[in-house]
């Protein structure tokens, strides 16, 4: 289908709503009330430390919600005030955190049910209201659902709208896009969903793969076979590495690790201009910065905060966000002592915590804080409130009283 049509008529439709309803100030006490912070605020005007006894709390300079994160949960505030007992559902979690998604579920606002990966949209019906989360739906699910006769309210992230252009300029100019991303995480679906051929590469290793098949092809020294085997559902319907490798671009999902990104996007650089030479790299290979702002002041605040002396990270965000991953990345990737956790019940009394270790599953650790003084350093992915972090803040200063 013709993406780009499809988008400019629903974008015209009465019935598809991407602004809001003008209600921020009804709902700006419900969002100050649940979300806000007055510690945390403090805190952002005390240089981002805090000593508490025997515990010294280091607050990355940038940490929490994005604007996109604050825009697409007024927004569905807003929707449930503007359609007070209409139906309304969401595609997907608002955006990936518990407490921000439970708080819509206490309004009402409906999940749409998931069954082995696929959505089941059979009890969305005509007039129902559907939004669209943070890191967008696919196009197919736009469409569905604007055939249905749903009022459609989304709240997508301009800067993920920014890699869909960018995936569209690949498709325009017959260029295969490669996607820097999960292959399953919702925005990469949605991304791959307005391309046209497209490859996803989880990291810098997979990219790598795609280089050595470009540079290699025809000599039989990478197997075909192999290579398709391995991207069999990273890739679009009929790719055909052999074809569509020969003219790439490079986009990512907006909350891929930056340096990542950016070496991807150099390798395949160097990959095109050692195949093609320089005078034909302009036409064999593209690429946009698509890497989002907030992504990037998050990495570069945990960047900064991992060379101050610290006993421990805490890295806070929903399991399923990538961009709290990538946090929780960087600081493994330093020698800290580091642990994830979504929510603040995550560390108890008796001086444990439950987390989730960088590709682990849930473990505890009992005991956590150790005896003595202790230098914690924090940071929040961007789908974090800052009530969550001063919850957080507060069981730490209770352990370390015990």
């Amino acid at each position: 289908m013709d993406t780009r049509a499809f988008k400019r008529s629903l974008h015209h439709s009465d019935r598809y709503n991407r602004r809001g309803f003008g209600l921020g100030e009804e709902v700006a006490g419900s969002l100050e009330q649940a979300y806000q912070s007055n510690l945390i605020a403090s805190l952002r005007e005390n240089g981002h430390v805090l000593q508490r006894g025997r515990l010294k709390i280091r607050l990355a300079e940038a940490f929490g919600f994005c604007w996109g994160v604050e825009r697409a949960v007024a927004m569905a505030y807003e929707t449930r005030r503007h359609y007070p007992s209409e139906r309304i559902w969401i595609t997907n979690e608002i955006i990936h955190n518990p407490s921000v998604n439970a708080h819509l579920r206490q309004m009402d606002v409906r999940f749409i049910p998931v069954d082995d990966d696929v959505k089941d949209f059979s009890e969305v019906g005509t007039g129902d209201v559907v939004i669209l989360p943070a890191f967008g739906a696919t196009v197919q699910e736009m469409q569905l659902l604007n055939e249905r006769g749903c009022h459609i309210v989304d709240t997508t992230c301009p800067w993920v709208s920014k890699v869909w252009n960018t995936v569209e300029k690949h498709k325009k100019h017959a260029f295969t896009s490669i996607i820097h991303g999960k292959v399953k995480h919702e925005e990469t679906l949605a991304t791959s969903s307005f391309a046209g051929t497209y490859l996803v590469v989880l990291d810098l290793a997979e990219a790598r793969m795609v280089s050595d098949f470009i540079l290699e092809r025809g000599q039989g020294a990478v197997d075909r076979q192999a290579f398709m085997d391995h991207f069999a559902k990273a890739c679009s319907p009929g790719f055909d590495p052999d074809r569509d490798l020969v003219r790439v671009g490079v986009a990512n999902q907006t909350t891929m690790l930056k340096s990542e990104t950016e070496e991807i996007g150099r390798l395949f650089e160097r990959t095109m201009l050692q195949r093609f030479g320089p005078s034909e790299l302009d036409e064999h290979f593209l690429a946009f910065n698509t890497i989002c702002d907030a992504t990037q002041e998050r990495q570069d605040a945990i960047f900064a905060l991992v060379d101050e002396p610290l006993d421990l990270m805490v890295v806070i965000g929903g399991y399923n966000s990538s961009n709290t991953t990538h946090l929780q990345e960087i600081a493994v990737s330093r020698g800290i002592l580091s642990f994830h956790i979504d929510t603040p019940e995550r560390i108890g009394p008796g001086n444990r915590i439950e987390h989730k270790p960088l590709g682990g599953a849930l473990e505890t650790l009992e005991p956590f804080l150790p005896a003595g003084p202790v230098r914690v350093g924090i940071t929040s992915g961007a789908s974090t409130p800052d009530r969550v972090v001063e919850d957080v803040i507060e069981r730490l200063v209770g352990l370390s009283e015990e």
